[in-house]
């Protein structure tokens, strides 16, 4: 063991859930057979055989959603929970409940649909979260009106299809109106908690007051912070500011004085928020999940926090909504 390494991954619970998660979830949003928004085709047996090294690691949560691959995660995830001969114990699979693909309708009928095509995929019956899936796209008061998606959300949880409710979306301003609803147990937030942009922090505070559990996704920006040098001047799929490029370049160059890579930086900036229960981390390898448990107990010297504090872009640059 290298003098970076700490022993143990801890897990943490998640909000007035009280389920126990580990601090890392496996995303799943790129494994399909082809998934263009990330750049790579995920071989089917490459995301079988995670599934499956996961079900004997640390790590014990996996995000999926009803859309991600056009059913295939949902689907892949099945195949390795038949091949363990179902879910280990104290393992927690999350699905959300996904717009038709063809009209966008977020209607009783399709929530309906979305959660048993993904019960199916998976080939479970009920699944501890369940979340509502980009409102964004019908916006806040369409979404919690009588009769709409979060009734039918509600619905779903006392029918037994799930223990916890949580809300899955971009716009930080909007998530915190969900929930300050008080009816969500969980929180997913994305791009808007990393190392160079906080515009989810009044989310995340709001969220710690309300004791829901909160996880964070879209960590690496949408890979901009993945390596340095760069391969990309891309934050959120769209052109990075270049003061953010900038800032990027400098702290690659800090965490390379210090020994620690960017990327390593960039997944503990999420791990040691208090107010983040667990960080999604978009994994398509057994290779990749070691190699990501590796980054998550590197000891990363708190001189390196310091400077990347100081190094992170202005609020202008982030995404602010």
């Amino acid at each position: 063991m290298s003098a970076h390494q700490q022993t143990t991954l801890e897990h943490r619970v998640l909000g007035r859930t009280g389920l126990s998660v580990s601090p890392i979830c496996i995303g799943t949003a790129a494994w399909g057979v082809s998934s263009p928004v990330h750049g790579l085709t995920v071989p089917e047996e490459d995301a079988v055989q995670l599934t499956l090294a996961a079900f004997d690691s640390p790590v014990t949560f996996i995000d999926t959603s009803n859309n991600y691959g056009d059913g295939e995660s949902e689907r892949r995830i099945g195949l390795a929970v038949r091949r363990a001969g179902g879910v280990p114990d104290g393992f927690v699979i999350q699905t959300k409940l996904d717009r038709d693909p063809e009209t966008d309708s977020f209607d009783p009928d399709r929530m309906r649909r979305s959660l048993d095509e993904s019960l199916d995929r998976l080939g479970i019956d009920r699944v501890p979260i369940l979340h509502l899936h980009d409102p964004e796209h019908i916006g806040f008061e369409a979404a919690m009106a009588p009769g709409g998606p979060i009734d039918v959300l509600q619905a779903l949880r006392d029918e037994g299809y799930a223990d916890f409710i949580g809300i899955s979306g971009g716009p930080a301003r909007m998530l915190t109106q969900f929930v300050e609803t008080g009816v969500f147990d969980v929180l997913i937030t994305h791009n808007r908690a990393t190392l160079v942009d906080r515009t989810a922090d009044a989310l995340l505070d709001a969220a710690a007051a309300a004791r829901i559990g909160v996880v964070n996704a879209a960590i690496y920006g949408g890979g901009i912070l993945a390596s340095w040098p760069r391969t990309s001047d891309r934050y959120h799929y769209a052109p990075a500011a270049p003061e953010m490029l900038t800032a990027i370049d400098a702290m690659g160059a800090a965490c390379e004085r210090h020994g620690i890579p960017l990327i390593t930086a960039a997944l503990q900036s999420s791990l040691r928020d208090p107010r983040i229960h667990s960080t999604v981390c978009g994994l398509v390898t057994p290779a990749q999940l070691d190699q990501t448990v590796g980054m998550a107990e590197t000891v990363v010297p708190d001189a390196l926090w310091e400077e990347l504090e100081a190094l992170r872009p202005s609020k202008e640059t982030w995404i602010d909504d």
